[in-house]
């Protein structure tokens, strides 16, 4: 393992550069900590730590490789993506502001079950398109081609623990009672903001896949 440790470092880095930067997960995470608070975001936030896993999965296998060098395929991919997130943002823009602020119950009658925060995490990063490419990237670039299959799992199972320990803590940090009181009285106005940007995000993939530069 020693001789592996720079290349681990090089996938760390990489990988943490690429998870804090804002993009659908970090959207969707914003928005249930806005909306419907610490819980149902950590739920979310542990789905796109498990997504993970598929793209390590589909650059183990190869099949990563398939859908970036099948036009039709990634295209598909992409349309399917772009349409998650679109019906994520017109459901959010559509946000209304809450009953009443006193408590969270009473301000946010509709949260989802924890199933339902995991599922939408998980294939909120599981359609990401930009994360397949990434990881196909990671493992075709960085990874040497010598290094042994369990080391590989265990960069996979790293990079899985890491998303979600990222995201959770957001969602802590996100849902701290100063933090907590503002958005319980303006969370729907940033719940909009994010229906916007994952709208946007949804063109933009779109955009650069069926008309590239």
């Amino acid at each position: 393992m020693p001789a592996f440790w720079p290349e681990f470092l090089l996938i760390a880095t990489a990988h943490l550069l690429a998870v804090a930067s804002p993009g659908p997960d970090f959207a969707i995470i914003l928005r249930y900590a806005v909306r419907y608070g610490r819980q149902t975001a950590i739920w979310a936030s542990l789905g796109i730590g498990t997504a993970i896993l598929l793209h390590i999965t589909y650059s183990l296998v190869g099949i990563g490789l398939l859908i970036k060098t099948t036009p039709w395929l990634f295209q598909a991919l992409t349309v399917v993506a772009a349409g998650y997130l679109i019906y994520l943002g017109q459901g959010a823009i559509r946000a209304r502001p809450p009953v009443g602020i006193a408590g969270e119950e009473e301000a946010m009658p509709d949260v989802p079950a924890r199933r339902a925060a995991f599922l939408a995490g998980f294939i909120t990063n599981g359609l990401n398109v930009k994360a397949t490419l990434f990881f196909l990237s990671l493992f075709a670039v960085v990874i040497s081609a010598s290094t042994p299959l369990s080391y590989k799992v265990i960069y996979g199972l790293y990079m899985a623990v890491a998303t979600a320990l990222w995201f959770c803590l957001l969602s802590v940090l996100l849902t701290r009672p100063a933090v907590r009181r503002l958005l319980l009285a303006k969370g729907y106005w940033f719940d909009r903001l994010m229906g916007i940007v994952l709208l946007l995000l949804a063109g933009h993939l779109l955009l650069s896949t069926f008309l590239p530069a």
